[in-house]
This record gives C-alpha cells, sequence and structure tokens, in this order.
C-alpha cells in the first residue's frame, strides 16, 4: 500500500485555522482592534461597510511596525508577544497567539500601510488569499491602517452562512464595546456605511458607560468596589428596579479581557435574590484583577473563556461585594423600628409641645335622613365660608322612612337569583371536533375574576381567558395585516418626546423604520442616536410614547434570542405584547364581551403569537366528579 500522509498547503492550512479564529466579520474587527491596544494607541478608528462583508479598516497611532516585521506579521505563529513558554502563564496583552492576521490575509484581500514614529517612510503590503502580491516603502502617518476587503472571497461556502447585515451590524457593536469598555482612556470611534455610530473621547469608565448605552444609563448605576489578596473588584451594577428580560447589558473583565462566565454571573444573581423578578437579569460591568498566574486564559480560540484557580473564592467575593455595594447606596431593603419616616423632616417651633387634633363626632348623624344630609352639606359650605364652629344637630328619621328602609331591605334579601333562559342551555351537546370557535355562540355573560381572567359560562361548563394574552393575540393579528398593508393609523402627539438611544438600538431602530411607521408610528431622526416620536399608533390608548419604545425593543432584542422568526412578524410579536391590556385591568361587562367577540373572529384565538395558552375550558363533567370525591 502506497503513502497517503502528506503535508497541507500552507493556504490550506491558513483557511483551516482561519474557521477557528476568523468566525465572521465581528472576528475580525476582534483582533484588528485588540491589535491596536496592544501597539500602544490612543486613538483608534473603525470603519465598515456592508456589516464588513464589503470593507473593513482600522486605524490607529500606535507604535507601528518596521519593513521586516510588516511581512513577518502575517506568518502563521508569527508574535512579538511570547517568547518561551513560562510567557503562556503571564500573559497581559490582547492578542498574542500569532494566527489573527495569517487567518484573516488567508481568506480576505488585505492592505496594511504603517509606520515607525521615529522613521520618514512607512511600507505598504497586499495580500490575497495568503499570496504576497505588492510590498513597498510610502507615505503614511505613524501607526497602522489595515484594510479588509471581501471577506471570505476565496471561500464562497464560509461566506453563505453569514447572517443579514443587521445581525452582523451587530456583533460588530458588540465587539466595539468590549474593547470601548476596557479603555476608556482610548479615544475611539465608529463608523458603518459613512453613519458615526460611536464617538468616543477619552474619559473615566463611567463616562465611557454612558457615551456607550445612553445618558439614561447614569442614574441606574450602583458603585462596585472591593479589593481582597485574591481578586480585586470594580465597576458598576445596575439598580434593581430597571432590571429587564434581556442579559444584553452584562459584561465581566478580568485584567481588562472580555469573558463570559455562568458561575460568576450566578453570583451577581443571587445577590440580587429577592430585589428582581423571576426571569429578570441586572445590569453589570464588573472589572476583576487577578494575578496572571492563577488563571489559564488559553483554552478557548477566541479567548472569551478563562479558568481560575480557586473560583468558588471569587464567587463568594462578588456575591458579597455586589450585596454590600447594593446596601451601601440603599438598594437593599431595610427596616428601621426606631423611626417613622413621615416624621423624618417635621420641624416643630422651639419651646412649643405639639398638640393633638381635635376630632368631632356626632353620634345622632344618621346617613339615610335625605333632609340631614342637605342641611348638612349646606351648613359645611357655610361654615368654611364664615369659620364658625356651630354644630348641627339632625332630627330623627321619621317612622315611614324606617319602614321604607326595612321593606326595600326585605325585598333585596328575598331575592333569588335566577338562571338566564337562553337557547344556550337548551342546545343538543356538540362534538370536541366542532372547534373553539363554536364557543362564541354559547357566551352568556361574563365576569372578571382578580382583575385578570374573564369566565364565561358556556353549555357544558365555563371559559376561562386571560385578557392580557386575549388581547395580545388580536393585536398582533391587526399588526401583521397593518406591517404588510401599510394601514397603520397614527395618533399624533401633542409635543413631540425626544428619546436618546444607545447605538445598538439606534441601528434597530433603523433597520424597522418601515415596519415602524406601518403600523402607525410616526418617526423623526434628528442624529446623533436620537429620535423624536411625533405620533404613535392609534390603539396605543395614551400609553407613554418613550417607555413604549423602550420595551418594544428590548422584548424585540429579547425575542431575536429566543425564537427564529423575521423582522416583520419579531416586531408585531413586540408591539401586542407591549400594547397589550394588562392584568389588574378592570373591564366593564361591554368590554369583556367585546374582547371576546374579537379573539373568537382572530385565525387563532387558542394561544399568543409565543404559543402560550389563551383560553381553557372547564367541563361540569369534571367539577361533578371532584365533588363527588368528598361525598
Amino acid at each position: 500500500m502506497s503513502d497517503i500522509i502528506q503535508l497541507l498547503p500552507d493556504s490550506v492550512a491558513n483557511q483551516i485555522a482561519a474557521g477557528e479564529v476568523i468566525q465572521r466579520p465581528a472576528s475580525v474587527v476582534k483582533e484588528l482592534v485588540e491589535n491596536a491596544i496592544d501597539a500602544g494607541a490612543t486613538s483608534i478608528s473603525l470603519i465598515i461597510k456592508d456589516a464588513g462583508k464589503t470593507l473593513i479598516q482600522v486605524l490607529d497611532n500606535g507604535c507601528g511596525m518596521s519593513g521586516t516585521d510588516t511581512r513577518l506579521c502575517f506568518e502563521k505563529h508569527a508574535t512579538s508577544k511570547i517568547k518561551k513558554v513560562d510567557d503562556l502563564f503571564n500573559i497581559r496583552t490582547k492578542g498574542f497567539r500569532g494566527e489573527a492576521l495569517a487567518s484573516i490575509a488567508a481568506i480576505a484581500q488585505v492592505e496594511l500601510r504603517t509606520k515607525l514614529h521615529e522613521e520618514e517612510l512607512g511600507t505598504q503590503i497586499k495580500i490575497e488569499g495568503s499570496k504576497v502580491i505588492e510590498q513597498e516603502p510610502c507615505s503614511t502617518p505613524s501607526g497602522s491602517s489595515f484594510l479588509v476587503k471581501n471577506l471570505f472571497f476565496n471561500v464562497p461556502a464560509r461566506r453563505n452562512f453569514l447572517k443579514s447585515n443587521p445581525v452582523e451590524t451587530k456583533h460588530i457593536i458588540d465587539e466595539f464595546q468590549r474593547v470601548a469598555l476596557t479603555h476608556s482612556d482610548v479615544e475611539m470611534d465608529m463608523t458603518h456605511n459613512g453613519n458615526v455610530l460611536f464617538k468616543l473621547p477619552s474619559s473615566g469608565l463611567r463616562q465611557r458607560i454612558v457615551n456607550i448605552f445612553g445618558k439614561h444609563l447614569n442614574q441606574k448605576l450602583v458603585p462596585v468596589d472591593e479589593s481582597t489578596t485574591i481578586v480585586e473588584i470594580k465597576g458598576f451594577v445596575g439598580k434593581p428596579e430597571f432590571a429587564k428580560k434581556t442579559r444584553g447589558d452584562q459584561f465581566f473583565f478580568v485584567n481588562n479581557r472580555f469573558i463570559k462566565n455562568s458561575y460568576l454571573n450566578h453570583a451577581v444573581i443571587t445577590a440580587f435574590e429577592s430585589l428582581i423578578g423571576k426571569g429578570q437579569h441586572p445590569a453589570y460591568f464588573l472589572y476583576l484583577t487577578v494575578p496572571t498566574e492563577s488563571i489559564d486564559i488559553n483554552i478557548h480560540p477566541t479567548k472569551t473563556e478563562i479558568k481560575f484557580e480557586d473560583d468558588r473564592s471569587i464567587y463568594s467575593i462578588i456575591r458579597s461585594a455586589v450585596k454590600q455595594a447594593l446596601g451601601k447606596h440603599n438598594i437593599t431593603p431595610s427596616i428601621d423600628f426606631d423611626s417613622d419616616p413621615v416624621f423624618n423632616h417635621i420641624q416643630p417651633e422651639k419651646g412649643k409641645i405639639p398638640q393633638p387634633p381635635e376630632i368631632k363626632i356626632d353620634p345622632t348623624y344618621n346617613p339615610f335622613n335625605a333632609s340631614q344630609t342637605n342641611v348638612e352639606s349646606s351648613h359645611n359650605r357655610t361654615s368654611s365660608k364664615s369659620n364658625s364652629t356651630a354644630a348641627y344637630k339632625p332630627t330623627k328619621p321619621s317612622y315611614e322612612q324606617n319602614e321604607t328602609l326595612s321593606a326595600l331591605y326585605k325585598t333585596t334579601a328575598s331575592e333569588k337569583f335566577t338562571a338566564p333562559t337562553s337557547d344556550l342551555f337548551n342546545e343538543q351537546p356538540s362534538s370536541e371536533a366542532t372547534g373553539v370557535t363554536n364557543v362564541v355562540k354559547q357566551i352568556t355573560k361574563c365576569f372578571q375574576l382578580h382583575e385578570k381572567y374573564i369566565i364565561s359560562p358556556i353549555r357544558s361548563g365555563y371559559l376561562i381567558v386571560d385578557q392580557h394574552r386575549a388581547h395580545e393575540r388580536i393585536l398582533y393579528e391587526q399588526l401583521v395585516e397593518k406591517i404588510n398593508s401599510n394601514t397603520g393609523a397614527s395618533q399624533q402627539e401633542l409635543f413631540p418626546v425626544t428619546i436618546n438611544l444607545s447605538p445598538t438600538d439606534y441601528t434597530l431602530i433603523q433597520e424597522l423604520w418601515p415596519e415602524l411607521t406601518n403600523c402607525g408610528f410616526n418617526i423623526s431622526d434628528l442624529g446623533n442616536n436620537d429620535i423624536a416620536i411625533i405620533g404613535v399608533p392609534a390603539e396605543t390608548n395614551g400609553a407613554d410614547p418613550k417607555r413604549m419604545i423602550e420595551k418594544i425593543l428590548e422584548q424585540l432584542k429579547h425575542q431575536q434570542d429566543e425564537l427564529k422568526v423575521d423582522k416583520k412578524d419579531n416586531l408585531a410579536r413586540a408591539m401586542a405584547h407591549q400594547m397589550a391590556i394588562k392584568s389588574e385591568k378592570k373591564l366593564t361587562t361591554l368590554e369583556m364581551n367585546d374582547l371576546l367577540d374579537r379573539l373568537f373572529a382572530c385565525e387563532s384565538p387558542n394561544i399568543t403569537p409565543n404559543g402560550k395558552p389563551i383560553l381553557l375550558t372547564e367541563y361540569l363533567t369534571d367539577l361533578d366528579r371532584k365533588f363527588e370525591k368528598h361525598v
């Protein structure tokens, strides 16, 4: 048998390595921006086109490279960060394996211009598919300028697996934010298709967080600061009342490197125990500093996972630090039995003894005496004008009045409930195959239970309907029709409402702009991540436009993680969920009947758009069986 094992060509080996390191355009952004940080840059610019599929450009004012280093940096396993094995356990830089640039050059068209600060001329190099096309001296500013064009141009199968532009842009924004949050002293900006998404000046950590996620976040942050021999913790956590259903604003950094760790996340969640509801997630930006020899970061290609030498101790310290921070800022509930907050700000006059208020009671008052009520009302009006203290003595009710009240009570007490004589109770039993849509014919009179459920008797028992879910199904089908037909009615606001969004939310609004307009929103783009709500859908029933937009965006991001649906359906689901009547909303009988009529006119009255049940049917036979058990 002949030999069958052979060495792979460098181009193929680099493409295989690129499959681990470069998964999408965001991976290229991460590697290039981190290299700029390692080069000591104080200013970094990121420019992308078509979500990075056409162009990714990173410009920095770092140390730059010589002509020889410019060529060697694209070779596999070429790096300036480590020289011996011991260096692997003392990593303080971002990239160190020497695979990033080689992997990028294997699946894209790369152009690099770089110059050392002390040199007059720099170097320009062009590479396509791991092949050097050109290298020559050039005139360029100090630092480096990487251009990555036509990502995966020679691996079309990989390019076909990329998601839509909005999804890929979101991943790029995530990577940009993670680097920006760890280096607030570095000036950074990001431009997508000519639109400036971020322009972050050098600032402190809190200001950097606010500049990235919006001004509204400033009042929601609680500082955390704890220092031990095992770990030093700094950063911020969000106040419990601002917890969300999504995990978006949750960041752990270890030695200025972003990590994902469900174990440490659980430590933060338990610190918020009893402060937030089930399924809610608090925001946090926590920076951990640990000795480099106590962690191992070389366990995952993307370096987002870290092994800790003593993770249990770090878990306990994080939990205690967050609890202590919440307690210091009066976030955790407390009871002070020695003081009453009602009297905290009362400052009586010096030397004056407070007197208890006088309470006057009229023991002869009879609320059933109409003449007394009218006279007393007139007396009160006269007394308020003249400040008179004269008391009014009412007359006792007459014998005739007492007899009338007694007869009225007897009549009310002797009344008996009479069942409705509807044809409903004379109908013949129908088979289960008739479907729930026939139930609408059986509705007689309904009532509300705990201002949450609608109970309606039917021939075979009774129907229980969740009013919020029922209205959500009705609105969902209406919104889908309006989005597709552009028939949404808009209710204009008396004064436009301005909202400052985070760049991620602003990008999401831009993506859904046509669909929001079709639903009835009238939105004006003010630039700099600001929008103005001029009109809202007519079905909003006076809801706060700002809160509604924020909740819709939160619901959209939550559903993007849970559901794989198109953006129109996703928007309809989010809007229906936020616009639907809530529990604890009292409804009249007319409103309940109308809600049920509209529900059974829907295509799918049984379940919500997210697959949750809307109604339950309880049968008389089941009730009879339960009572018979206790006989």
